[in-house]
């Protein structure tokens, strides 16, 4: 199978709910009201109390209480409560999976880093409204989870290699197709924004010269991340210089990128994948 099969059969599996739809449906009417969409979200008070604890976290660091799914959409704004209906949906999604619990531990974890990451260097690097690349960081290697579904063997002996090997290239080599391919094939099923998908199907891309910022902020967090989830990489061994240097990337930032990640990475898995927290 190609990734768009693979894809296909995925969205058939991991569903996002009626409630979502009924919600992409108001943000995308213009006639919408804030109160529309948060009645919407009452009625699932799962979804209700995430989007609280997110908005009251300190990855958001607004001074007052935000106590109201209204006051939410009102602060933050419609297409951060979005993003964050996406991140509860897309992480309840997966629970079906078929998986060791230790593997989705470490997957979650990566994947709450690399959000952290691209939304820190969005701040730093004063792109507007950074949090919104939050949901990039932990949409971007979900097609690992539609792989692991269907050819668990071949994705442990990939997560087995400890050489210089890159990731990607050995995810072609195997499988014909990256996992950022499937990756971008599955959020086109579930019909999320292009701004979403572009940059998590050009991840990998090397040549920035038609690449959006927030693909070329993605290429260059991910790459963080793996290099501080396995020993044998280091970050230039994964991200050329000069797209470092193009994007004013140094090496003390990568250090506070770091530091930043340390101390969010728990708070955050704790509300959305709180069965990652138990390698704490």
């Amino acid at each position: 199978m190609d990734a768009i099969e693979y894809a296909e059969k995925a969205s058939e599996i991991f569903v996002l709910s009626d409630s979502f739809i009924r919600i992409k449906e108001l943000i995308d009417d213009e006639a919408s009201t804030i109160d529309d969409i948060a009645d919407v979200i009452l009625l699932d008070p799962a979804l209700s109390g995430t989007i609280l604890k997110l908005a009251n976290s300190s990855f958001f660091n607004y001074p007052g209480k935000i106590d109201t799914i209204s006051k939410a959409v009102l602060v933050l704004g419609i297409t951060e409560v979005y993003n964050l209906v996406i991140a509860y949906f897309t992480t309840k999604a997966f629970k079906s999976i078929s998986a060791p619990a230790e593997f989705l531990e470490v997957f979650w974890e990566k994947s709450v880093d690399c959000a952290l990451i691209i939304k820190y260097l969005g701040f730093k690097l004063k792109v507007a409204n950074a949090e919104r690349l939050f949901i990039l960081g932990l949409l971007h290697n979900l097609g690992e989870l539609v792989v692991q579904q269907f050819e668990p063997e071949k994705v442990t002996q990939l997560n087995e290699h400890n050489d210089k090997s890159l990731p990607w290239a050995l995810q072609k080599e195997t499988f014909g197709f990256t996992f950022a391919d499937c990756t971008g094939e599955l959020l086109k099923q579930w019909q999320l924004p292009f701004s979403l998908i572009e940059p998590v199907r050009y991840q990998n891309e090397e040549n920035f010269e038609h690449c959006t910022d927030e693909t070329k902020l993605l290429y260059v967090a991910k790459r963080i991340m793996l290099s501080n989830h396995h020993s044998h990489f280091n970050v230039e061994d994964l991200a050329d210089e000069a797209k470092l240097q193009e994007l004013q990337i140094d090496t003390q930032m990568i250090k506070a990128v770091n530091e930043f990640c340390d101390l969010e990475r728990l708070a955050i898995l704790a509300i959305l994948s709180p069965g990652a927290v138990t390698i704490y």
